[in-house]
C-alpha cells in the first residue's frame, strides 16, 4: 500500500553532475520540512484506536535514502517496489541512481498510503526539488527525538482520542433539538451521506487479471505523452482533460484484454479526488472518491469518452466525492475493529475493480542540485486483490502515465501502456 513515483533528470549542464553522497547530504538537510518524515507508528494497546505517529527515537537516514540497485530506471523501481516498507521506522525511502546506464538521474520515492495520499506523496518530491538550479541551503534543525510514550500513555491517548470523538458525535442531537434548520440540515446531509455511500458500496464484479491475489513483486510500465495531445482532444469533444485520461485507460485495458484473446467487460474504478483545504497543509491523506463505470466494452472511442463525459458530470453535480468523503468521516467514530472490517470491505474488488488517478505535478521548471527534472512516473497503490492501477502525473507540458502492476498477475502490463498511446493517436486521428 505504498505510493509513490519515479522520476528521471538530466545532468546539470557547466557542473560535474551530483554523487550519491551529495544527493543524501541534500535530502537529509531537508527532513525538517515535515516531522512525519522523522515519524513511526506504534500501536494503541488492545487495538483500542487507530496508531499513534511518535518520534523515531533510533531514526537513520541512511535507512531511507538509499542507492538504487541497478543503473536501469526500469529496474530500480521495480525493486525498491517490491521491497515491503519496514513497519517499525518511518514509512518511506527514497532509492537514488546517480549514474543511470542513459547517463541520465534516476529517483524513486515512496511512502506508505497512511503517511500520504497521491497529492502529499508528491510533496516527498520536496525533499528533493527547487524552483531554480541553485538549492536552496541546507535547513539543520538540530531535532531531537521526543521521548517514546509507553504503554499505558498510548492507551490513554487512543482512549482520549475515542472519548473526544464520541463526544462531538453525541453533541448533536442536542444541537438539533435547539435548532430545527440545523436538524433539518443535518438529516438531508445524512441521507446524503448514506447514499453515497451505498453507491460507493454498489458490487463491482472482479474480473481476471485485472483482480488477483497478490504476489510481493511490482511492476511499473509508463508511457509519456504530450499534455497538448489531451488538451487538443479534450477540446475536440467538449469533455475535461480528467475524462481524457479515463477514457484512454479504459481503452488500454481494453486493447489489453483483446490482446489476451477475452472479451472486454466493463469496469468499475475508483478515481481519486482531492478534498485538501488550505487549512490541511499539503501533507497528510485528504482525499475522497468518486465511483466510475469504464465502458471497456465500448468499441467506439468517441462513444466510450463522452460515456465517461456524462457519468463524471452527474456525479459532479451531484457532488459525489464530497458526500463519500463525508460517509468515509463517518466511519471514523466507530471503534477500530469495526473500522478495520469496513476498510477492508470498501478495498476490496467487490466494491470497485481497479483505481485510476490524476496527480498534478509542478508546472515550471524544477531542479534537484541543477539537474532539471524531465519527467516523473506515478506509483498508485493496489490493494489486495487489485494487481493493476493507473496513475497521470503531469510534468510541466507531459503527460506521464504509470501503469503499476503485479508482474506475476499481469507480466504484460507494457503492452496496456502501449495501448494508451494507442488510444491517444486513435482520438487525435478523430478530432482533426
Amino acid at each position: 500500500m505504498h505510493v509513490g513515483w519515479a522520476a528521471t533528470f538530466s545532468p546539470p549542464e557547466g557542473r560535474p553532475r551530483p554523487t550519491f553522497e551529495e544527493l543524501f547530504e541534500h535530502v537529509r538537510g531537508r527532513l525538517s520540512r515535515d516531522a512525519r518524515y522523522r515519524q513511526r507508528l506504534a500501536p494503541t494497546p488492545l487495538r483500542l484506536n487507530a496508531p499513534l505517529w511518535i518520534d523515531d527515537d533510533a531514526f537513520d537516514a541512511e535507512q531511507h535514502i538509499v542507492p538504487a540497485s541497478s543503473a536501469t530506471l526500469s529496474e530500480a523501481v521495480d525493486d525498491c517496489m517490491s521491497r515491503q516498507l519496514d513497519r517499525h521506522r518511518p514509512l518511506w525511502q527514497l532509492c537514488i541512481a546517480d549514474q543511470l546506464e542513459d547517463g541520465r538521474i534516476g529517483v524513486v520515492g515512496k511512502a506508505h498510503h497512511c503517511m500520504v495520499d497521491g497529492i502529499a506523496a508528491v510533496e516527498l518530491a520536496a525533499l528533493l526539488l527547487d524552483p531554480t538550479p541553485e538549492p536552496m541551503p541546507s535547513e539543520e534543525d538540530g531535532w531531537r527525538p521526543a521521548p517514546v510514550p509507553d504503554a499505558l500513555s498510548r492507551l490513554s491517548r487512543g482512549v482520549l482520542d475515542q472519548v473526544r470523538a464520541d463526544l462531538g458525535l453525541l453533541r448533536l442531537p442536542a444541537r438539533a433539538l435547539r435548532s430545527p434548520a440545523y436538524a433539518l440540515r443535518l438529516a438531508e446531509n445524512g441521507v446524503r451521506a448514506a447514499r453515497a455511500g451505498l453507491g460507493m458500496l454498489r458490487p463491482a464484479t472482479p474480473v481476471r487479471p485485472v483482480n488477483a491475489p497478490l504476489s510481493p513483486f511490482r511492476h511499473l510500465a509508463g508511457a509519456q505523452l504530450p499534455l497538448s495531445d489531451l488538451q487538443r482532444i479534450r477540446t475536440a469533444f467538449d469533455t475535461t482533460v480528467n475524462d481524457v485520461m479515463l477514457a484512454v485507460a479504459a481503452a488500454g485495458v481494453r486493447r489489453l484484454f483483446q490482446r489476451r484473446g477475452e472479451l472486454p467487460v466493463p469496469l468499475k474504478a475508483m478515481v481519486p479526488v482531492n478534498v485538501r483545504s488550505e487549512e490541511d497543509g499539503a501533507s497528510g491523506n485528504r482525499i475522497s472518491f468518486m465511483f466510475v463505470n469504464l465502458p471497456c466494452d465500448e468499441p467506439d472511442p468517441v462513444r466510450r469518452l463522452r460515456s465517461i463525459n456524462l457519468e463524471t458530470t452527474r456525479r459532479k453535480r451531484h457532488g459525489e466525492a464530497h458526500w463519500v468523503g463525508e460517509a468515509l468521516d463517518a466511519v471514523g467514530y466507530l471503534p477500530q475493529l469495526m473500522r478495520d472490517v469496513v476498510s477492508h470491505v470498501i478495498a476490496s474488488p467487490m466494491v470497485f475493480n481497479l483505481t485510476v488517478s490524476n496527480i498534478p505535478g509542478p508546472s515550471e521548471p524544477m531542479y534537484m542540485l541543477g539537474c532539471e527534472l524531465e519527467e516523473a512516473y506515478p506509483v498508485v497503490p493496489i490493494a489486495e486483490g487489485h494487481s493493476m492501477s493507473i496513475g497521470v502525473t503531469t510534468i510541466r507540458d507531459r503527460a506521464c502515465f504509470g501503469v503499476y502492476a503485479d508482474a506475476e498477475a499481469l507480466p504484460d502490463v507494457d503492452e496496456l501502456a502501449s495501448a494508451i498511446h494507442e488510444s491517444v493517436d486513435e482520438l487525435l486521428a478523430l478530432s482533426s
